[in-house]
């Protein structure tokens, strides 16, 4: 073997190491790699293309990136700038960059590049006519910027250093979005750590809180349990906000104070179903918890449904996934005393842990159902939207007196809407 190639390898395997994504500003540049390929890879023949082995490029900044390209069963094909994560070269490192062509006639189909070292965060771009392109601004599949015009034609823009472009587009491109900042999310991680210490004695059961002198009681008479101690999926909810605010005033909240009526919900219709189905508990339960929290951490102006409950997304559109295909549909956002679909779930707590880094989530999950059919409020958890310290998203999700995993909560309510109300967040934890 070369010793030229052999000290290319060494290079190459010692610089596979993990690593925190950087700000947006100090992305390496690969600008020069693009202007290459614009004249071989992004050109040459669909087939010709394909047939190619990966090989490695270093970029002036001494990272490594890897030229690859993948068919996929949609008629599309993809040349891939990968930069490294994790050890690998996933395509979806931060600052990776890969443009989609036709299989068919070589034409280019988009560019997709991508910010974060996440495969759901990226920007992409689209040839629009022969002097401008447009651009999605996409998280989660939430289309935050939808079909922006760029003034630069589709053949200049994959070839344009990327802060460059993003310079262009100026602020209708949310940048805020794409940069988190790992230390805003201290006092969420270690409140995490705290609740799962305090977690594990924990029982589920029908029914169950503890009222504000630390007795398991029934919710429904408030009467003591009599043989074990448990907890449901609101008395939960309960201990969490107890914890939270306990090292605050030295006590826990009344249980019967959380059942009554929140704001203006319901109609002359569901009134007389009220006692005998109770469908609007968990909405009320929820929103007497947050603005219990709100009127203790903040102030007494804080606790009004305006200032507690989550209103608004910042998207109107989402990308529905059939495969490897997608389509844009419109997302509804806020419906009042309803909430959010759950599709747009995972984007929306992306957002609100980017705007909103002091607080965690009460999430009341309904759907309509019964005879005669009423929305029923049904189940608590608290959703907690964060970034680790190597700037990776997550949320934790905490129900029926376990922790579990946003995965299972997701798809376990495909069809359902959710009222999400605000916690603010606090260190000690003390339930």
């Amino acid at each position: 073997m070369p010793l030229q190639r052999i000290v290319f390898l060494f290079f190459l395997f010692t610089s596979l190491k993990a690593g925190a994504d950087v700000p947006i500003e100090q992305i390496a540049d690969d600008s020069s790699i693009r202007r290459h390929l614009a004249k071989t890879y992004f050109i040459d023949p669909p087939l010709d293309v394909l047939a190619r082995k990966p090989v490695f490029e270093r970029l002036d900044s001494g990272d490594i990136t890897q030229i690859r390209s993948e068919r996929s069963n949609n008629g599309e094909f993809s040349i891939i700038i990968a930069r490294q994560s994790g050890g690998a070269f996933p395509g979806w490192g931060q600052g990776s960059f890969i443009l989609t062509r036709n299989i068919a006639g070589g034409q280019p189909v988009r560019a997709r590049i991508f910010l974060r070292s996440d495969p759901y965060t990226y920007i992409q771009f689209r040839p629009s006519g022969a002097s401008k392109s447009e651009m999605d601004a996409v998280v989660y599949d939430a289309l935050l910027t939808q079909s922006l015009p760029v003034a630069l034609p589709f053949e200049k823009l994959i070839e344009t250093p990327l802060l460059q472009l993003l310079d262009i587009l100026d602020k209708k491109f949310p940048r805020r979005y794409y940069n988190p900042n790992s230390e805003d999310y201290g006092v969420i991680r270690k409140l995490l750590g705290e609740v799962r210490n305090e977690i594990r004695p924990l029982k589920f059961g029908d029914d169950g809180a503890i009222n504000e002198n630390g007795v398991y009681v029934y919710i429904k008479d408030l009467s003591p349990q009599k043989e074990t101690s448990f907890l449901n999926c609101s008395g939960f909810a309960k201990w969490f906000v107890d914890g939270i605010l306990r090292p605050v005033t030295g006590a826990r909240l009344a249980v019967a104070p959380l059942k009554m009526p929140f704001g203006k919900r319901g109609t002359n219709f569901t009134e007389p179903f009220e006692r005998i189905r109770d469908p609007f508990f968990g909405l009320d339960w929820s929103r007497n918890l947050a603005a219990a929290a709100a009127a203790t951490l903040k102030s007494p102006a804080f606790a009004s449904l305006n200032e507690i409950e989550v209103r608004s997304a910042p998207f109107q559109a989402m990308l529905k996934r059939h495969g490897r295909t997608s389509a844009v549909c419109n997302y509804p956002g806020h419906l009042e005393n309803i909430g959010f679909s759950f599709e747009g779930i995972q984007p929306l707590l992306y957002t609100l842990a980017i705007d909103e880094p002091g607080n965690v989530f009460i999430a009341a999950i309904s759907r309509v159902g019964g005879t005669p059919p009423l929305r029923t409020y049904f189940h608590v958890a608290v959703l907690a939207p964060y970034f680790d310290e190597s700037n990776m998203f997550h949320v934790a999700v905490f129900e029926s007196a376990e922790e579990t995993s946003f995965s299972r909560f997701r798809v376990r309510y495909p069809q359902h809407h959710v009222s999400l109300c605000r916690i603010p967040v606090e260190s000690a934890f003390s339930p």
